[in-house]
């Protein structure tokens, strides 16, 4: 029986856009229990790009939040298509600020092409929401754990990204913007977006070479039973941690990052 070949970095990226690819509710289903989702930023109105709430992780109360895409177009447009706009972050920083308050671990599932770059949210403060974003949660006191499930593009994947630790499926991706958006912006050609994703390092695999992320999880039939392994044995050794001790270890990690991956 033949080796099962390794993906090319843009079919990695179409594997990651896949719509048969687990999405963010069906890991909240098999991962956890008794999850109440939670709406609103209090502000404007609810993004239901982005779905989070309170859930039980075997038994312990956690917080869950992760960008949330459709099945076919009629879900992708309820979801824009996974697309956040300002309110969804704002709603996300809620959430995270309740975790802290009561002391829950945060846990994210990525899965974005990027924020949305619509007018609306461009005059409704997009920029502000996913700076805001970033900045609440690299100073969370509770243990942060990202999962790139999908696609994890731009400042949309970042901004639930600045995590303890940070981990991708196997065929997820993770970059700047779109192989599209930088083979246009370089090359002036969107079709040379399979040698934009070569050239970008993307992949998990790369990724955690450069020192980018902390682990790649299998997919396929073994994708859960994985995850719920990763998430029990990272919040067992983040708990044994202090919150000041985590607030310096979250900053020695992402300080070192120009040195370790950008050397050489």
């Amino acid at each position: 029986m033949s080796e099962k070949r390794e993906l090319t970095p843009y079919e990695k990226v179409l594997a990651a856009r896949s719509s048969e690819r687990p999405n963010t509710m069906e890991y909240i289903e098999a991962l956890f229990t008794d999850f109440y989702e939670l709406h609103g930023d209090r502000l404007f109105r609810d993004d239901p790009s982005i779905v989070g709430g309170i859930a039980r992780f075997h038994g312990q109360p956690v917080t869950v939040i992760g960008h949330r895409k459709g099945r076919n177009t009629e879900e992708n447009i309820r979801y824009n298509f996974g697309m956040t706009s300002p309110e969804g972050y704002r709603k996300a920083v809620r959430l995270m600020e309740q975790a802290e308050k009561f002391h829950r671990p945060v846990i994210t599932l990525i899965d974005t092409p990027g924020a949305y770059p619509g007018i609306e949210a461009e005059s409704n403060g997009q920029s502000n929401a996913i700076a805001e974003s970033i900045s609440y949660m690299s100073r969370l006191t509770v243990p942060s754990i990202a999962v790139m499930i999908g696609e994890g593009s731009s400042g949309g994947a970042l901004a639930l990204a600045v995590a303890d630790r940070v981990w991708m499926l196997e065929n997820a991706v993770y970059s700047i913007l779109s192989p599209e958006g930088f083979a246009s912006i370089l090359w002036k050609d969107a079709k040379l977006a399979p040698e934009a994703s070569r050239v970008m390092k993307i992949t998990a695999q790369e990724l955690l070479e450069y020192g980018l992320i902390d682990g790649i999880l299998p997919e396929g039939r073994r994708v859960y039973q994985a995850m719920d392994r990763m998430l029990r044995t990272e919040l067992a050794s983040l708990g044994k941690l202090g919150p000041d001790a985590l607030r310096e270890e979250r900053y020695r990690k992402y300080r070192k990052i120009d040195r370790t991956a950008f050397s050489g």
